[in-house]
């Protein structure tokens, strides 16, 4: 209890004095001024002090301060929203004082000079020690800075770059050293003090002549091929480099002391991130309740994070890996308490499962996420491709259709265009299952497809990372591949935002800008690990795997593309089916993996999916393709 009581009064004790010597400056201000009207006037003499009168100021103005929220701030980091604040508290304290000794005597021995020049002399009094206060805390810190503090060259002069330097010389790990800035108008100016020393292409000369031994990029609005070409910059250098944060890293746990994260990769993909309408996202999503199945993966889990962030009223998770779906259901506990949580350990090929799951809530959308998706495993594991990918996808559609349900999202990829691999073909059949359901039923049957998604499970670049740390090699495929990519947000978000759309059955896709060399995104991460390709880290071609293709595309030549309302969302053309074809192929199919029957599942899910080639075929040749580039939205045809 004592403990307690000493703890709070140490606590109060600053704010206690705060206020102690502001309405002791109160005081002083009051009777200067009157002291200053009468002793320049050459005949008139201070009358005494009327204790009232003074009451009545102090007790005024302290209120004024404190409805302002004077207090709310500390002296410590005392700025321009102080000043504001000392303001507003000196003019809304002169009023309340005029009124009162109006009320008191009709303000009878109140000079007027004295009640002009109040506010600003108060002001002037109480924002000058905040101010001094502010610089000696500053100048106290710089000196007791250790000598192995890190000098650092920030890039980018502008409001990012002032606000960066704050937060450096708030740091006891980094001291600014100066800034680099492309404008001309910048060049030789000093912001706080510290001067712009060049352009940003001047980076290895300044870095070398100021001994930086960090570089901080403070333009966190530039544009991805700009922010491509400072990077350049930055690796040339040699030296180590950081980022100032956009608005939506702020939360991230990769930021460090003085406000600065590590470039991440998702910043290297040569295009701006994808925005998404998050009010026509939660005008269809509020208050509906949802199911994801695969919950648990990366899709799935960030799904389920998203629908809940955007007003879902409840969420059924089903998932058939037990601590997955447990970490989910316990995330999502934690995060949105009000949100129902519905978890569901099971397969979601069995129909028993899917049935019981969507009668919990009166499911109204479904998000088909749980798949089979690594191209080498697949293509020894046919049986299970097809069961898992294609139909417990008939499955889930089935039954979706059979029980109503308003929407069914099924997540495709690009690999479902000309096949090459078992991947491919098995969602290829899964978007093929969601069209025949679409021709059958009321509800709405959505396909979207996207590229490799960044820091995914199993994708390359956990894989580059953990290459990296071990020191090397990177093992790359081709020297010539590409691949679309996309971050797991991103993804999540064009799940959602093209369910909001609202067609009865279309195929979306992401205009994810030019596809990217998977060599300079090896490269790209070695540099971000401070280490040099090639000479600290090598990289070995390994050739392309069983079922691999050096390029994937988008869209079948027979689907074409147009633009939707969402200017990064494009839809393309659904492409017929035989009904009837399909219908006793799924029945082959079904027979077939209950035998175990490879033969027959290969030559079944050949001839349901024709343009179905594996790629380490030597005889075969690709169909026609469409490599989409992606025009301006004029030029692009309906």
């Amino acid at each position: 209890m004592i403990l307690s009581i000493k703890k709070h009064f140490s606590q109060a004790l600053p704010r206690l004095a705060v206020i102690t010597h502001d309405l002791l400056m109160v005081v002083v201000v009051w009777l200067g001024l009157q002291w200053l009207r009468y002793e320049m006037h050459p005949v008139a003499v201070m009358p005494k002090i009327d204790w009232i009168e003074l009451a009545l100021v102090v007790v005024l103005q302290g209120a004024a301060f404190r409805f302002s929220g004077l207090y709310r701030g500390l002296w410590r980091f005392a700025s321009t929203p102080d000043l504001t604040n000392l303001v507003k508290a000196s003019a809304l304290g002169l009023a309340a004082i005029v009124a009162a000794l109006f009320l008191y005597k009709r303000l009878e021995g109140v000079p007027r000079t004295v009640l002009a020049m109040y506010p600003f002399a108060l002001v002037m009094l109480l924002g000058m020690p905040r101010w001094l206060y502010r610089i000696w805390k500053d100048g106290i810190l710089h000196v007791n800075r250790h000598e192995a503090a890190t000098r650092v060259l920030i890039l980018g002069a502008g409001r990012a770059g002032e606000n960066l330097l704050r937060n450096l010389r708030s740091s006891t790990t980094y001291v600014p050293v100066g800034f680099l800035d492309d404008a001309p108008r910048l060049r030789g100016v000093r912001l706080h003090g510290v001067p712009v020393l060049g352009r940003i292409d001047q980076a290895e000369e300044i870095a070398r002549e100021t001994a930086a031994g960090m570089l901080a990029i403070a333009m966190p609005s530039l544009g991805a091929d700009a922010m491509q070409r400072v990077i350049a910059v930055c690796e040339s250098t040699g030296l180590p480099f950081r980022m100032m944060p956009r608005a939506e890293d702020m939360l991230d746990n990769n930021i460090s002391g003085g406000g600065l994260k590590e470039v991440a990769i998702s910043d290297l993909l040569g295009r701006a991130s994808i925005p998404a309408n998050w009010q026509e996202i939660r005008a269809w999503l509020g208050g509906r309740n949802v199911l994801v199945t695969g919950a648990g993966g990366s899709i799935g889990s960030e799904l389920c994070r998203q629908c809940a962030r955007n007003g879902a009223a409840s969420i059924t998770l089903i998932e058939q890996d037990e601590l997955s779906l447990l970490r989910m259901e316990q995330e999502l506990r934690r995060d949105f308490p009000d949100i129902g949580c519905v978890p569901i350990l099971g397969d979601c090929g069995d129909p028993a499962v899917i049935s019981h799951a969507l009668k919990q809530t009166q499911v109204e959308a479904v998000f088909h996420a749980a798949a089979y998706k690594q191209v080498p495993v697949l293509e020894g594991q046919l049986r299970e491709a097809v069961r898992n990918n294609a139909l417990a996808t008939e499955t889930v559609a089935r039954i979706s259709a059979q029980m109503n349900v308003g929407t069914f999202v099924l997540i495709s990829t690009d690999k479902a265009v000309n096949p090459a691999n078992v991947l491919g073909a098995s969602k290829r059949l899964a978007e093929m299952v969601c069209q025949l359901h679409a021709r059958q039923s009321q509800t709405h049957f959505v396909t979207v497809r996207f590229g490799n998604v960044l820091d995914s499970a199993g994708s390359v670049v956990p894989l580059f990372r953990e290459q990296i740390r071990l020191g090397g090699p990177v093992t790359v495929t081709h020297p010539e591949v590409t691949r679309y990519f996309m971050t797991i947000p991103e993804a999540s978000q064009l799940i959602l935002q093209a369910s909001s759309i609202g067609a009865h059955h279309a195929i979306y896709t992401l205009d994810m800008g030019e596809p990217v060399p998977i060599r300079v995104l090896a490269e790209q991460m070695i540099r971000l690990a401070g280490k040099q390709p090639g000479r600290d880290i090598a990289i070995t071609y390994t050739g392309l795997r069983s079922g691999e293709k050096l390029h994937e595309t988008l869209f079948h030549d027979e689907e074409g593309y147009r633009p939707t309302a969402h200017p990064k969302i494009l839809q393309g053309r659904v492409r017929e089916v035989d009904v009837e074809s399909l219908q006793a192929l799924l029945k082959v199919l079904s027979d077939a993996v209950a035998d175990y029957d490879e033969a027959v599942l290969g030559k079944a899910l050949r001839k349901a999916v024709p343009e179905f080639i594996p790629a380490n075929n030597p005889l075969s040749k690709a169909p026609p393709s469409v490599v989409v580039q992606f025009p301006s939205r004029r030029n692009r045809r309906d």
